[in-house]
């Protein structure tokens, strides 16, 4: 919660605009914190620091500012600003209809699959918060991906379908990497209508468990964690379908978790939490083992678990 306060009231971006140090007052007038609640924002902010979202220092005893302390950022609150940040999603995962959910963990683990989810069981209809999130995300996430790995997943790849991409955050940057590249995406027609026009993208209205348009590529950015085995076998032999075989350049690129496999101990834990999270939605995060079932029961014959983006990993998967 002190992390959600902190998102709502922009203080990683005041520090970013006080040209990335500045004082409780300049974070409290920006924030317009009244004077009666400063000291309470004081005790946010070493909240934040102790926790590593923050950093703080001494100003030059020469400095003309009254105030000695000033706050600045971190290489976690560095991922909350600039034009590709994390703040939106940040938002989402944060918002109370998300979080009171949770509230409902141990009621939902005595009843029956499926559906409700906490999700709804909390609120009384399904998620409707991610479009926002899930767009920022994907602009972040997609740009690592294309500078560390872009070359190997989409050199000498003439098409690629974005399934269930939404308006085509991630086939925008690919496309714009890429430009031999022939982009789509494939998502619900309530989607697709409201998707921009004018762009290199293809909007293609469709079910992408009844079939996948054809291409050298298939993209799946954390769609397959939002459905049980059963779903992702059907969605991967829609996929299989749609490509060509491997000495023709056909693959599918999935980012997604793989419990288990990370550079850290931090990125492990956050694969656990994750998937306590997906619970929500009746979601789950996969261990290699998991991901190898389902991949082998949709016919494919092997795949390579890249793990370059935090607690998430790119896997390419090859018929």
């Amino acid at each position: 919660m002190a992390l959600k306060s902190a998102v709502d009231l922009g203080i990683a971006d005041t520090i970013q605009h006080h040209g990335g140090a500045a004082t409780l007052s300049q974070i409290a007038n920006k924030a317009m914190v009244p004077p009666s609640k400063t000291p309470c924002l004081s005790r946010l902010m070493r909240t934040l620091t102790s926790a590593g979202v923050f950093n703080t220092q001494q100003q030059p005893a020469s400095s003309c500012d009254s105030e000695q302390l000033v706050y600045t950022l971190t290489p976690v609150s560095r991922l909350l600003v600039g034009s590709r940040n994390l703040s939106t999603i940040s938002s989402m995962v944060l918002h109370p209809a998300m979080v009171c959910s949770l509230f409902e963990l141990s009621g939902w683990l005595q009843s029956e699959l499926p559906e409700p989810g906490m999700f709804k069981l909390r609120n009384g209809h399904g998620i409707v918060l991610i479009n926002n999130g899930m767009a920022s995300d994907t602009e972040f996430i997609i740009d690592i991906a294309i500078k560390e790995h872009g070359e190997v997943l989409f050199q000498g790849v003439s098409s690629l379908i974005d399934v269930a991409g939404g308006f085509g955050a991630a086939a925008h940057a690919i496309s714009k990497a890429f430009p031999h590249v022939r982009c789509s995406v494939l998502d619900l027609a309530h989607v697709v209508e409201k998707a921009p026009g004018d762009t290199d993208v293809k909007y293609i209205a469709g079910d992408m468990f009844e079939s996948i348009p054809p291409a050298n590529v298939i993209f799946l950015k954390w769609i397959l964690h939002d459905w049980g085995d059963e779903e992702c076998v059907k969605i991967l032999k829609n996929c299989k379908k749609a490509i060509p075989p491997r000495e023709k350049g056909g693959k599918v690129v999935i980012i997604d978790i793989v419990v288990g496999v990370g550079g850290s101990d931090s990125d492990r834990q956050m694969q656990v939490i994750f998937d306590l999270f997906m619970m929500v939605i009746n979601g789950t995060e996969r261990d290699e083992n998991q991901w190898k079932k389902i991949f082998f029961q949709a016919g494919f014959s092997d795949y390579k678990i890249t793990p370059v983006l935090g607690f998430r990993s790119i896997i390419e998967l090859y018929p």
